[in-house]
């Protein structure tokens, strides 16, 4: 295993599953790559379980997950966070949006949006069709942010310069659910900024929502991290591995196989199989050794 730091890193990393049922080789590809990163640039590795959506969520799966990256020798620093038990922050932060007037109710349903907007890169964009009425508050109600259209720029660790527009692009999102639950974007920003996250590296799935986070820390007065997006494992009809699309849960009975099967994915060259027959810290070994990031292929 990689040389335990005996010094505060400069490098921050994470791996945040959410708890929808047992680590896939997709997510298994994603833990590689972030922890290898962590690792190679004497950082340290941090694991968040994402369970605020507990509609989706499959019982006991955050405890099978963390029990499959222990048996595969991937070691965390610190405590694993639960989203669940962080409530109070993510009020805190939309209090301080509040606060500043940058956040409205908003009533319209899935329906009523699709039918009055056009369509952007993640779906209908929001029209603002609830800034321009009066609403009662009273009434079951999301809570969308207030975007601008000032260019938002990030530099991939994978991809280069990417750059977004949110009214143009995107539109007024949502930081609170209809139902009271804090929406995807506001959380994991939150996350990040409290637990000094310097480098986030998770699936290309997850790049259009860049923009929208590092919009809320600007707003907040976080930092932002260096972000790298990865390919996503795909099956033969080209769908994304999930639960949803039969995606088969990791053999830890052949641990060493599919972790060399997430290294080819991510464009690394291990050596055979046998090598790392005796000891899976072997293969920790020569992977953190070995780590490069630039020989990822570029994937969409």
């Amino acid at each position: 295993m990689c040389a335990a730091q005996t010094f505060v890193p400069k490098y921050r990393g994470r791996f945040a599953p959410s708890p929808t049922g047992p680590l896939h080789l997709g997510s298994l590809v994603t833990a590689v790559a972030s922890y290898l990163d962590a690792k190679f640039n004497n950082g340290e590795w941090l694991v968040r379980i994402e369970d605020l959506d507990v509609q989706r969520q499959v019982p006991g799966s955050a405890d099978r997950i963390l029990y499959t990256l222990e048996r595969l020798g991937m070691e965390w620093s610190g405590e694993v966070i639960y989203q669940s038990k962080r409530l109070k922050i993510y009020q805190e932060a939309l209090d301080t949006l509040a606060r500043r007037n940058l956040i409205y109710p908003c009533i319209c349903s899935r329906k009523e949006i699709a039918d009055s907007s056009t369509v952007g890169i993640n779906g209908p964009i929001y029209p603002g069709t609830c800034l321009k009425r009066p609403i009662d508050s009273l009434r079951p109600h999301a809570l969308r942010i207030c975007t601008d259209n000032n260019l938002i720029e990030f530099k991939d660790g994978l991809r280069g310069m990417c750059s977004q527009r949110l009214s143009n692009d995107i539109g007024d999102f949502v930081v609170r659910r209809a139902d009271g639950m804090y929406a995807y974007q506001l959380a994991v920003v939150v996350d990040d900024a409290d637990q000094g996250i310097t480098h986030v590296v998770r699936g290309v799935d997850l790049l259009d929502s860049t923009p929208r986070q590092i919009y809320l820390q600007k707003l907040l007065g976080y930092a932002t991290p260096k972000y790298t997006h990865l390919p996503v494992v795909t099956n033969r009809q080209g769908e994304k591995l999930s639960k949803q699309t039969g995606a088969k849960p990791i053999d830890l009975s052949n641990a060493r196989r599919q972790l060399l099967s997430a290294l080819h994915f991510l464009g690394q060259e291990p050596p055979s199989l046998e090598i790392f027959e005796a000891d899976i810290s072997c293969f920790w070994q020569w992977a953190c050794n070995h780590w490069q990031v630039n020989k990822i292929p570029y994937r969409l």
